[in-house]
């Protein structure tokens, strides 16, 4: 991350909130799913980009919560259009739901297995999203062509991804629990999402879809990603304030990404503090790129888009 003051290429800096990056931008006629959008970075999100005139589709866990979270926006916002719909990424039967009818993530947890029988923080993490993009990539292509509008996939990663097993992604060892790592699975996770995106752009550059993809880091924010680590979470809310990103600035890239001009036509990329940033050489390797695409389609049991 760069300092909070340093401002990059696009005048943006760590400090900038998702407000100011998105200020001035008319998003009417747009919409957005938001995944993990009832609480943090994920509910900031869905509020600035409804403020901006998005149609957003809160996808969550827990719809209680996240009708609470619609509520709470409707008082400040009255005119918008948000819905909630029901999505556990964790679950390709919860994800085939959410696609038929239409802070996502986990970080760090023990040793678990999803519903699928996937290691908990791939499955969460990168399959499900995978699965998800699948599911809409047809109606997205569609629209994008229809209504002669770009359409964004943005991907939230994490700097985390420098910290993922030596290999990178450990395709034989996913559900191996005795060489289990939390924070290098979650590394494992993060680097699949830039992957991810970079295929996805790869794919669209070469079947000339209107249709862009990238992934970011949100920065450092103090969010219930950490729920497994309670002595983590009591350093950080002692220190926070001085070190960490606030929500605000934490969704910032994310909106950015989503709705500024400046990124239109910019594909393939991984941002970070509201700019252009690079991975490490794991991220940027398309032959594993490729690898971990084939992967996926077969864990899912999805065909080529």
């Amino acid at each position: 991350m760069w300092p909070f003051w340093w401002k990059g290429a696009s005048g943006f800096s760590a400090r900038s909130t998702a407000e100011e990056v998105t200020h001035g931008i008319d998003g009417t006629g747009l919409t957005a799913v938001v995944t993990g959008a009832s609480s943090g970075i994920g509910e900031e999100t869905t509020r600035v980009l409804a403020l901006r005139g998005v149609h957003v589709v809160m996808a969550v866990r827990n719809i209680e919560s996240g009708n609470q979270v619609r509520e709470k926006i409707l008082k400040e916002i009255p005119e918008t259009k948000i819905d909630v719909m029901k999505l556990d990424l964790s679950s390709m039967v919860s994800i085939r739901s959410f696609a038929s009818g239409n802070n996502a993530g986990i970080m760090a947890c023990p040793f678990m297995l999803s519903s699928d029988k996937f290691e908990l923080q791939f499955a969460t993490n990168h399959l499900g999203h995978f699965l998800l993009t699948n599911l809409l990539l047809e109606t997205m292509k569609k629209t994008a062509n229809e209504s002669n509008r770009e359409g964004r996939i943005v991907i939230v990663s994490s700097e985390g991804h420098r910290f993922a097993y030596g290999e990178g992604i450990r395709f034989d060892k996913i559900n191996d629990e005795a060489s289990y790592n939390t924070l290098q699975a979650y590394g494992q996770s993060k680097l699949c999402n830039i992957l991810h995106a970079s295929e996805l752009a790869r794919k669209f550059k070469e079947q000339v879809v209107n249709i862009t993809a990238n992934s970011l880091h949100p920065g450092s924010i103090m969010t219930n990603l950490l729920r497994y680590h309670s002595f983590i979470n009591t350093i950080g809310n002692a220190v926070g304030k001085y070190v960490l990103k606030s929500i605000p600035q934490g969704a910032a890239t994310t909106c950015y990404a989503a709705l500024h001009p400046q990124v239109k036509g910019v594909s393939g990329e991984y941002l970070m503090d509201n700019n252009i940033s690079n991975p490490n050489s794991q991220g940027k390797d398309k032959d594993l790129a490729k690898k971990l695409w084939e992967f996926s389609l077969c864990l899912t049991g999805e065909e080529e888009s």
